[in-house]
């Protein structure tokens, strides 16, 4: 472990002091750790700032939350990097370990893998495409989460989804999600999507306030091909793991289908979701 690139919750109070903390305890002990240029000028530390792909680290450490640790995995864009994740926030489904613990979550990262210290969890990610209506590439992302194409102002977008080339049906909806099994507990849970354990590689197709009788989510074999056809005058936004990436108009086209890459989580023991789960639901033995 020679390089350690740092992504920091860039408006939570902790992040910053434990950022400096933690980038001195591994310089003491001959690591280097740095944060990229952006992140370090947002929090003042631009001692730290390293001016390379956060690719080119051996660990990327994420202190936040689930969504400093999305953010993590957009700037790795699908290297095999592992990621370990420092919670600053409320109980979270990726994170690994509380931030007093981080440092010896560090050194057992430090001893190795082959002395069963951690493991990786691998989980499935989302490669999406955008082309315009001629056929011309609008823009690609990888997401560990989802792809949303939903409405850019009032009233509703209608949106034609096609399973492996052939059309399914047309939504009248505030939007469509195409999640993966991690984001299953995210988006599409709060639109009423099914739970899918990301041990899973699935794709999950999920409206957002459909105004037509089928209101279900697909969940999908990850050999299949989801595409998403903007219809009528109403313009849509994609939006990738939270981020809006574009602007959608009548005859673009978005393509779901799993990445190649995977994004790799440093776990030091077993990781059960499902109880995260439940302690996020309240919910009890019966």
């Amino acid at each position: 472990m020679r390089s350690v690139a740092i992504v920091a919750h860039l408006s939570h109070p902790q992040a910053r002091a434990l950022a400096i903390e933690l980038a001195a305890w591994l310089a003491a002990r001959g690591h280097e750790a740095w944060i990229p240029s952006a992140d370090a000028a947002e929090l003042g530390l631009d001692e730290l700032a390293g001016d390379r792909p956060a690719a080119s680290a051996d660990l990327v450490l994420s202190l936040g939350g689930d969504g400093t640790m999305l953010r993590a995995v957009s700037l790795l864009d699908g290297a095999p990097v592992p990621l370990l994740g420092v919670n600053l926030g409320r109980l979270g489904y990726l994170t690994e370990v509380e931030a007093p613990r981080a440092q010896e979550a560090l050194e057992r990262f430090e001893q190795g893998s082959a002395e069963g210290e951690w493991h990786i969890d691998e989980r499935m990610m989302l490669a999406i495409a955008a082309r315009d209506a001629h056929g011309d590439e609008i823009g690609s992302w990888q997401a560990l989460n989802e792809a949303v194409v939903e409405k850019s102002r009032s009233g509703t977008v209608s949106l034609l989804v096609r399973i492996d080339g052939e059309p399914f049906t047309s939504y009248a909806t505030d939007g469509l999600i195409v999640s993966t099994p991690t984001g299953s507990t995210a988006y599409s849970l709060s639109a009423r999507g099914p739970i899918v354990s990301p041990k899973h590689r699935a794709l999950l197709v999920t409206p957002v306030a459909p105004h037509m009788l089928f209101d279900r989510s697909l969940v999908l074999d990850p050999t299949e091909t989801v595409e998403i056809d903007v219809l009528g005058n109403h313009p849509a936004s994609l939006v990738v793991d939270g981020r809006p990436v574009s602007e959608l108009s009548a005859g673009d086209v978005v393509r779901c289908t799993p990445a190649e890459a995977t994004a790799r989580f440093v776990r030091f023991g077993a990781h059960h979701y499902h109880q995260v789960l439940k302690t996020k639901f309240g919910l009890t033995d019966r």
